[in-house]
């Protein structure tokens, strides 16, 4: 039984599904690391993964093209972003109430919206979605093959976002701008640097990214919508990028991490084991609640993270 588990939980097919797993996670930790180098906790992970989520099934159910509800995706979750930049930046809100408030909206306006438009509080119907991609060289390797040969184009453009995030945050002057805003925003503005225009950026982009990363829940993984679709991935984006250490090459690393016990979760519901599905279910939260408790005591967040600075600008 054992040997069962252990071949099963350390299977090429458990690290293939880890991978698409790790998308929504990955590019959301990524938003929140734009989000709080610029010094604004977004707890509002998860709701803008949700609106993403439902505007991709909407753009695609109106205008028959997956790629269209993308972009509908990313304009959405950029919107539900800069409202929440308003709340923080603009009306001083506290970013931690700001970001649950937003979560709260998401939650209960797509549920209306499902409502609204296809008369259901459960599922959407079905909408085109986005296939998959067969790479021929990737695909004849041994073992890579198996785990990157056929993805959905999401996987592929993660990575390219992801890197291009990295060199974005940390070897350009617009990155550097960032980072000093989250640390010092006081020097920042000394030096002539918008801190407004830098924290509002920052906060749309992340939410960018938490539209593409939703529109792969709805559009990539699946054909439709369900309601609540993001079911917590939002949360663990927000330890990701902790235990990343608001970097996001940091935070794909501990996405992968999350996805992995995901993985392993819905692998092992297939076997008969001794321990009740509930249980099982349960694997990744517990790992995210472990992992942000040990996090949160060692990391060493932006020092003006959270913190309210009006330069009038």
């Amino acid at each position: 039984m054992w040997l069962e588990i252990l071949g099963t939980i350390f299977s090429l097919n458990t690290f293939e599904a880890a991978i698409r797993l790790a998308v929504p996670i990955a590019l959301a930790a990524m938003g929140g690391t734009f989000s709080e180098r610029a010094g604004i906790i977004n707890i509002g992970l998860e709701g803008m993964l949700l609106t993403g989520a439902f505007a991709a099934v909407l753009g695609s159910y109106f205008t028959g093209s997956a790629w269209l509800g993308v972009a509908f995706a990313v304009l959405a979750s950029a919107m539900s972003a800069a409202l929440f930049g308003y709340f923080t930046i603009e009306l001083k809100a506290n970013h931690v109430v700001a970001g649950v408030g937003l979560n709260i909206l998401a939650l209960g306006l797509t549920t209306w919206l499902m409502q609204v438009f296809w008369g259901s509080r459960g599922t959407s119907p079905a909408v085109t979605g986005v296939g998959r991609l067969h790479i021929p060289f990737i695909a004849e390797l041994p073992i890579i093959g198996r785990l990157l040969g056929r993805q959905s184009p999401f996987v592929y453009i993660m990575f390219i976002l992801i890197i291009g995030g990295w060199v974005l945050l940390f070897k350009t002057p617009l990155g550097l701008r960032i980072r000093m805003t989250g640390e010092h925003p006081e020097a920042a503005d000394s030096l002539g640097i918008k801190i407004r225009f830098i924290k509002h950026f920052s906060v749309i982009l992340g939410g960018a990214f938490c539209g593409f990363g939703g529109a792969y829940l709805s559009l990539g993984n699946l054909n439709w919508f369900s309601m609540n679709m993001s079911a917590g991935r939002g949360y663990m984006a927000l330890a990701a990028n902790i235990f990343g250490q608001w970097n996001p090459l940091g935070g794909l690393g501990a996405s992968f991490l999350f996805s992995f016990s995901d993985a392993v979760q819905m692998r092992l519901q297939g076997l008969d084991i001794a321990l009740p599905h509930n249980i099982i279910q349960m694997i990744p939260f517990v790992l995210t609640i472990v992992i942000l408790a040990g996090a949160v005591v060692k990391a060493r967040p932006p020092a003006a993270l959270g913190n309210h600075y009006s330069p009038g600008k």
